[in-house]
Order: structure tokens, then C-alpha cells, then sequence
């Protein structure tokens, strides 16, 4: 009788958010398919006004990596797009044609839109306006994404270097080789440069895409940044003002 009773109490939970990711991501399109690969690509974690206070990120100076849980919020729920029972995904790594099961994967159409992500503590900043500012290296959210939870990451009990990792350790990734013309170059900084490169290389199109004539429109740093894909070279054809992003 207890336990029915406790099932029916925390049979629904309300969560809201504690915080919002920024991100210079305002699409899904381009965003990392995992944390950790485009390793300089910057974030910031900025609380909502009732956490916006120091005592609440105390101690998280000694710590060098968080996990976040948050939202795939630009995602429609499971049920309204492919019905509760569509339990399978097709991963990008099989190619996108292989199906295997939601939850033997890290797909973002989940059940309940929820991910966990690993990212690199660059430093926190308190601030007036917004209270403490965690800054964030190697993030997979764009921005905008809402963030339910934190906790530090700690090595002992969170890494295991020894662990399969199912067909991500049976499926090889390979990047594609990225060619950004010398004008075109010119409008980024280093730093810019750098990761976007390195998030061109991860090839954003669907895995189902392979038109060499197609042309694909990413934003990145407050410009659309447009490329064709042709025998894994990807070169970047034009960089336009955000505003005429199609």
C-alpha cells in the first residue's frame, strides 16, 4: 500500500529550469553530435534569477569537467512525431540506415528530451547583472537550451577508459577534410576559424544527404556559412550576413 502510494505521488514530476546554455549554435544544424569533439567551441551557463547566487556554484573552482542535464527543447515530444512505440533510431555512425534501439543509443528523439553532457570548466565568472557565469568548453547544446541540473564530474567514479562502447567502437568516424578559400578565411578570427573547421569536419548534413551539387547553410559566429560536400571535401562556397540564413 506504501509503495502504491509513493508510485502514484512520483508517478509525474515537474522540473523547470535552473539555468540556459549560450552558445554561438543558434540551429541544431552544426552542433556537435557529442561533447568533447570540437574541444574550443565556447558556451556559457547562465542561471535563472532565483539561482543567481555565489553560494550555489561554491566550491566548483576545484572541479575540471560538469555534467549537465538539459533539454533537446528544438525537438518535437516522441509521441507528437514518430509515436510512442517508435523505439528505434538510426545513429550517424551506422551510415543512418542501421536501426538499433533508442536507449542503446545517444540519439536526440528521446522519450523525454532529455541528454547528459560532459563539458570543460574554462573558468567562472561572477558577475552583477547575471550572478555567477559558468564558462564552458566543448559543449553539444545550442543556444537558448535549457538546463536542469548540474553536478561535477569526478574521475573515480565517472570514467572507465576499459568500458565497450558498442558499435562506436566497431564503426570508425572519419572528418571530413575541410577547405575554406583564402577570401572567405579572412572574415573569421583564428579562434573562430578554428572551430568552425572543426565543426564543418563532422560533417552536420543528414546522413541520408549526399548531393555533391546540394548547398547546405550553416550560422555560425552571426553569419551563415554555406558549403557543398563532394567525395568527403567539404569546401565552403560563401559566408553571408545571418539575416538572408535559409
Amino acid at each position: 500500500m506504501v509503495v502504491s502510494f509513493l508510485l502514484r505521488t512520483f508517478a509525474h514530476m515537474t522540473i523547470t529550469p535552473i539555468a540556459y546554455f549560450h552558445s554561438p549554435l543558434t540551429t541544431k544544424f552544426g552542433i556537435p553530435r557529442q561533447s568533447g569533439i570540437v574541444k574550443n567551441l565556447p558556451g556559457r551557463i547562465v542561471f535563472t534569477p532565483e539561482y543567481r547566487r555565489e553560494e550555489g556554484v561554491r566550491g566548483l573552482e576545484a572541479f575540471d569537467y560538469l555534467w549537465l542535464i538539459w533539454e533537446f527543447s528544438a525537438n518535437r515530444p516522441l509521441t507528437e512525431s514518430k509515436g510512442a512505440s517508435h523505439l528505434t533510431v538510426r545513429p550517424p555512425r551506422l551510415g543512418g540506415n542501421e536501426r538499433v534501439g533508442v536507449f542503446a543509443s545517444r540519439s536526440p528523439f528521446r522519450p523525454n528530451r532529455l541528454g547528459l553532457t560532459c563539458v570543460h570548466i574554462y573558468k567562472i565568472e561572477l558577475t552583477e547583472k547575471e550572478g555567477p557565469v559558468i564558462h564552458v568548453l566543448g559543449a553539444d547544446l545550442m543556444d537558448g537550451t535549457p538546463i536542469y541540473d548540474i553536478k561535477p564530474y569526478v574521475s573515480y567514479a565517472d570514467a572507465h577508459p576499459e568500458a565497450r562502447s558498442g558499435f562506436v567502437d566497431t564503426t570508425e568516424w572519419k572528418p571530413l577534410e575541410v577547405v575554406i578559400p583564402h577570401p572567405l578565411e579572412t572574415l573569421f578570427t583564428p579562434e573562430e576559424l578554428s572551430i568552425l573547421t572543426a565543426l564543418l569536419s563532422q560533417d552536420p548534413r543528414p546522413r541520408y544527404h549526399d548531393d555533391p551539387s546540394r548547398q547546405y547553410g550553416m550560422p555560425f559566429a552571426g553569419r551563415d556559412v554555406r558549403f557543398q560536400v563532394n567525395n568527403r571535401v567539404l569546401t565552403v562556397t560563401e559566408v553571408a550576413p545571418i539575416t538572408t540564413f535559409r
